[in-house]
């Protein structure tokens, strides 16, 4: 097993060093720009696809690194460039680890290169779990999926909310509920192909920050996808379904839905991402509190703007920390006992936060216009206490998890 260390290796430190010069070179000049757009930045996501940054091959290597830190390191280092940008060239890694996380070998094979295209004819795919009336609340979910025995097809049903990359995407993979009676134990994820009749984007949201990700709705009417496309297979869900049905009726333990399969995969990533963006905004600050001067002498001079760089730059070392360990615990195949993936997204999310209004209070007056990034930088950073579980449930999951009581 792969001891936990905090230097990276050789190989590690080049990849880093190439992922943070295109996000110096490429992504940051770029920013503003599509941040007022509010379009998807297919040209730098070309010109990631064109050196290999946005690819099957890159992002499968970072996932099985043996150290659990090629993830979360690409993610710090992209979102360090921009979180807009940033969110559409990594969005598709989320329908990635959908199929992942509960397909099966041909389905994995088959599906993600289409997800990602290649550097000629970029794709994008996206995750579609939440719904209008059913966010955190999983069990509430009402999009269907009802099997057609004899054309052996699924038929989905329903609209899904908050998709990243929703409606433009090739492949979008669909939670979908198959028992009702079981509530959110009776889910299963669906893989629906490009150009299949009945998906349709609903309306696309103007956001607060990360403009640059194209967020929609999903529209199913009668969407109907091959037997193949239920990701694990028809038999591994009727077994597990099974197993549902019979703890259910005996007061048994839980049994993990698909969806939250795919969550628990994600969210020391999203904190990295959040520690990437934090980090961005303290550079800028400490790089304005050295040259700003007031009163004939650097802000930074004045113990109120030190100790406030003092105290960011410990939280974004520590919000990286629980982001590296539970990441190395995840890729160790270490349980998480104390639901320390939830604990790693909840800090550094609170902390880009707290860290990016910071910025702006020590910018001042030139922190709140957009001549500085560090105003756009605390309206992206506002998503991450909210989106893959808002702070609220990744509480109730650290809670439920070290009482071992069903806390509400």
């Amino acid at each position: 097993m792969t001891e936990f260390a905090l230097d990276l290796n050789d190989d590690q430190k080049a990849v880093k060093e190439w992922i943070h010069g295109f996000a110096a070179d490429v992504m940051r000049p770029a920013a503003a720009e599509w941040d007022e757009r509010e379009e998807t930045p297919w040209p730098i996501i070309q010109e990631a696809a064109k050196i290999g940054l946005y690819s099957l091959d890159f992002y499968a290597q970072q996932f099985f690194d043996p150290t659990g830190l090629g993830i979360p390191m690409t993610m710090e280092e992209l979102f360090w460039g921009d979180a807009g940008i940033g969110l559409s060239i990594v969005g598709t890694g989320l329908a990635a680890v959908g199929v992942m996380a509960n397909g099966t070998e041909e389905q994995i094979g088959t599906w993600i290169p289409q997800m990602y295209g290649d550097a000629d004819d970029v794709k994008v795919a996206g995750f579609c779990s939440s719904e209008p009336d059913a966010g955190s609340d999983v069990a509430s979910m009402r999009t269907r999926a009802v099997y057609d025995e004899a054309k052996d097809e699924w038929v989905l049903n329903g609209t899904k909310t908050w998709v990243t990359n929703g409606g433009i995407a090739n492949v979008h993979v669909v939670v979908a509920v198959v028992d009702p009676e079981l509530g959110s134990k009776g889910h299963a994820s669906f893989i629906v192909p490009p150009r299949t009749p009945g998906l349709s984007q609903g309306q696309k949201f103007l956001k607060h920050g990360i403009r640059a990700s194209h967020t929609a709705e999903v529209v199913l009417d009668d969407v109907r996808v091959p037997g193949s496309c239920l990701l694990g297979g028809k038999e591994k869900l009727d077994e597990r379904l099974a197993r549902a049905r019979e703890r259910a009726a005996s007061g048994g333990e839980r049994v993990k839905n698909a969806a939250m399969a795919t969550f628990e995969a994600s969210r020391p990533a999203v904190g990295a991402m959040a520690v990437g963006t934090a980090r961005a905004a303290y550079e800028v600050a400490l790089d304005y509190a050295r040259t700003r001067e007031q009163f004939g002498r650097p802000i930074i001079d004045n113990q109120g703007v030190a100790f406030q760089l003092a105290d960011m730059r410990t939280r974004i070392d520590a919000a990286r920390l629980l982001v590296w360990r539970a990441s190395w615990m995840a890729t160790t195949g270490k349980s998480f006992e104390a639901a320390e993936g939830s604990m790693s997204k909840l800090y550094a999310s609170e902390v880009a936060k707290s860290v990016t209004a910071q910025a702006i209070q020590i910018l001042g007056g030139n922190g709140y216009t957009r001549e500085y990034p560090v105003e756009r930088m605390h309206r992206d950073a506002a998503i991450y206490t909210i989106f893959e579980g808002t702070s609220e449930i990744q509480r109730l999951v650290i809670s439920r998890t070290v009482s071992g009581m069903p806390i509400r």
